[in-house]
């Protein structure tokens, strides 16, 4: 297996007390507990595998700088961790990310190049940038010591969950749930959630390899345009659940009005698979994760009904 548990316990030890230890709270009326992730530095799970990946650049790597592609979160995370770094920071995104988590990111201390138009575009603008800048990529979720990571919050719900029999993890290109797989296996049923429209770790898993698919959901933070394939790897006996934007929209509020939780849409994912029914579980832990949500876009759908 490319990560393990002992991969996620060498990787908490290298983030040390650089990073909360991020909060597992009690919900009566959900009937689960939320591992409050959204309350990470950079507001996301992402900032685990960008801080354990830049720990260790060589100083050689260290002098070239670092690059990235992100909607948003992995490019705040790697922004933020290549500044713990001292090292310079370059992010790809694209036309229609939020300007919130764009304006995030520079203030962090990177570079946003926003010349794609689009996700895909956005890959092969990354590669002309790496080739041309000899940069080191920090990919958002296809990296081993990412993976590993991200992984530490599976041992944090371990520990402050105890008698928990599943864990619900929001998925995009992979990464945090491949990372909590590694370090949960056989010890905590773990169960992948995703937009039904965006789907890319379903085709990833359906063909074997990473599958390109065009992201459509309101969950802008899963909007990867394929899984990683250490992710499908890892996670090839994961359970899978799916929601739709109603449901999603529906957990914002949920989480908004009844936890005080002000995750972004991408947050509320694996809350809505619970709310809606879609997993079984006797004392479910529900990852909320991240908490980067414009202002317009949380009034619009708190104001709908």
């Amino acid at each position: 297996m490319p990560v393990t548990r002992d991969d996620v316990l060498r990787a908490r030890e290298t983030i040390g007390s650089r990073l909360a230890r991020t909060p597992t709270l009690s919900s009566r009326t959900l009937g689960a507990r939320l591992k409050c992730e959204l309350f990470q530095r950079t507001g996301s799970f992402k900032t685990r595998g960008a801080l354990n990946r830049t720990a260790t650049l060589t100083p050689e790597e260290k002098r070239h700088g670092v690059i990235a592609i992100s909607a948003g979160n992995h490019a705040q995370a790697v922004a933020f961790a290549a500044a713990e770094e001292g090292v310079d920071a370059l992010v790809v995104m694209w036309t229609g990310a939020s300007e919130q988590k764009i304006a995030a990111t520079r203030a962090y201390g990177a570079s946003v190049d926003l010349d794609a138009s689009s996700p895909a575009e956005a890959f092969e603008r990354l590669a002309q940038l790496r080739a041309e800048t000899g940069r080191t990529l920090v990919h958002p979720f296809d990296d081993p010591v990412v993976i590993a990571g991200a992984g530490t919050v599976g041992l944090e719900i371990e520990e402050d969950a105890p008698g928990a029999d599943a864990v619900l993890v929001p998925v995009g290109g992979g990464g945090l749930v491949a990372g909590i797989t590694a370090a949960l296996r056989g010890r905590l049923r773990v169960v992948a959630v995703e937009p039904e429209d965006s789907q890319a770790f379903h085709e990833g898993l359906r063909h074997g390899r990473p599958t390109p698919v065009e992201p459509r959901s309101i969950a802008d933070g899963l909007s990867a345009p394929f899984a990683g394939a250490l992710p499908l790897e890892i996670c090839r006996d994961v359970e899978l659940a799916t929601v739709t934007e109603a449901e999603i929209v529906g957990a914002f509020r949920f989480l908004y009005e009844r936890t005080k939780l002000a995750c972004e849409p991408a947050g509320a994912v694996a809350t809505a698979a619970w709310l809606a029914g879609k997993v079984e579980a006797r004392a479910p832990v529900v990852v909320v994760s991240g908490g980067n949500v414009a202002g317009h876009t949380a009034s619009a759908i708190l104001a709908a009904r």
